[in-house]
């Protein structure tokens, strides 16, 4: 039986939503952006501004510099807990406190680093990636207070942007502030501002550089055009031989498959198109249920190509190119055996017998929530609660490798992928919001979350 009712839980949310906004509004204002140097002083500030609030609502923190993997300086994590009984389950809440660039100011319809309340929404970077993550753990935490029943670790990181290059060794380096029963990540989504969601999977990423290469230096388009193709062309026509007639991937040894635990409702066509800003005349590539093609199946990207400008072209044709290939893989599958399946098929795909080589980059495992556990069953109630509607779960396109490397290291730990996002939010785009009414009901869930697992 939970100590606090929902209707208690709420009527604190309701009183503590001020300064909750308050936290979240100074947090936008501190311009977090590890792309512009995860040791600077901006991102110092950032994380003591971080403990400091998070010591007002009982846990005891601090901030901690970690070390790169080849031993230089990393990024300004916080860490810390709240240890109410030693025989008490503990949990894990886990946020980042950097945020996206902001490459262009003038795409933004508000001011990007500072908070602007418009229709239900906070606009501001990092109101939802993922201030609105710490918002929510501030939030619960100080609805709790003394009524916590359960052991509380914090790991605020500040380079999550930046791809946590020093994650896992600083990981190592603190094993006992990070060892937990229950961990629950708050940086992903939710199905809209009205439907909470429980993050089910998350695609794996890993990424190739292809170079191609038909002559030995440039030659004249006119003299040689023709039976010679220019690189570029010949890039096309690679990129081309990955996908059949629907736009599905023919690639063998890529795996794929159905979204974990069922389909409970598939994505909305015209949602997606509205969200995704898609022109009228696009049909979606693939086949199967949209949330498939999102959540549980492979997907290759070109991120990059090497090419010549339009404005600074002539007439000759190109002897070599370069391209860069993402391939976001299912929950499952290893990154390597993808890479690998994904290099075979190109070199063995060469157009023309121009010479392709492939070097392969870096990659990261995917993951899959386990249904079945009890912190699972927990975290849906306690939606279900907070939001008044059944949430509907749902899978993630993108990544977050550090999840499956903290399922490998503490591997008795449940995992649970929460967050404060909605299809409106725009992370790392402009015009990045939150919507209030997920960022109140997140914080009532959570709270009741907590509540249920030192029941």
């Amino acid at each position: 039986m939970a100590v606090l009712s929902l209707d208690e839980v709420r009527a604190r949310a309701d009183k503590d939503f001020t300064r909750v906004m308050d936290v979240l509004s100074k947090k936008i204002a501190l311009k977090s952006v590890s792309a512009e140097g995860i040791t600077g002083e901006h991102m110092r500030r950032s994380a003591e501004f971080v403990a400091q609030e998070l010591r007002k609502v009982g846990v005891e923190t601090r901030v901690v510099q970690s070390s790169n993997p080849d031993g230089t300086a990393g990024a300004y994590e916080v860490v810390g807990s709240k240890i109410v009984d030693a025989d008490a389950p503990t949990v894990l809440l886990y946020a980042h406190h950097d945020v996206q660039p902001v490459p262009d100011p003038s795409a933004w319809d508000t001011e990007p680093f500072a908070a602007t309340e418009v229709d239900g929404r906070l606009y501001g970077r990092g109101s939802c990636d993922d201030g609105g993550g710490i918002a929510i753990h501030s939030g619960a935490l100080a609805i709790l207070g003394s009524d916590l029943n359960v052991n509380v670790k914090v790991f605020i990181e500040g380079e999550e942007e930046m791809g946590s290059p020093s994650f896992i060794p600083f990981i190592e380096a603190h094993r006992d502030e990070f060892d937990s029963d229950v961990i629950i990540v708050a940086d992903s989504g939710n199905w809209s501002p009205d439907i909470p969601s429980l993050t089910t999977s998350l695609r794996g990423n890993t990424s190739v550089d292809v170079t191609l290469r038909v002559l030995r230096h440039p030659v004249h388009s006119g003299q040689y055009g023709g039976p010679v193709l220019d690189a570029n062309t010949l890039g096309a026509m690679l990129v081309a031989s990955m996908y059949d007639e629907h736009g599905e991937l023919v690639i063998p040894g890529l795996e794929a498959g159905e979204p974990i635990g069922g389909l409970q409702r598939d994505l909305d066509e015209a949602s997606l198109r509205e969200d995704a800003s898609v022109v009228d005349s696009y049909e979606f590539a693939g086949i199967g249920s949209l949330a498939s093609r999102i959540w549980s199946k492979p997907s290759v990207t070109v991120i990059g190509w090497d090419a010549q400008p339009v404005d600074t072209s002539f007439n000759v044709i190109a002897d070599a190119t370069r391209i860069r290939l993402s391939l976001r893989t299912a929950p499952g599958q290893r990154p390597d055996e993808a890479q690998r399946a994904l290099s075979d098929f190109l070199l063995a795909h060469a157009p023309l017998g121009a010479e392709v080589h492939v070097t392969p980059l870096d990659g990261g495992m995917g993951w899959a929530m386990n249904p079945d556990v009890e912190a699972t069953k927990d975290a849906i109630e306690a939606m279900r609660q907070a939001f008044g509607v059944d949430p509907i779960n749902k899978g993630e396109g993108g990544s977050i490798p550090f999840i499956p490397e903290l399922q490998r290291l503490f591997p008795k730990a449940q995992v649970l992928v929460t967050g404060p996002e909605d299809p409106k939010s725009n992370a790392h785009s402009p015009n990045e919001s939150i919507s209030l009414a997920i960022l109140r009901n997140g914080i009532v869930a959570e709270a009741l979350l907590l509540d249920k697992l030192g029941q």
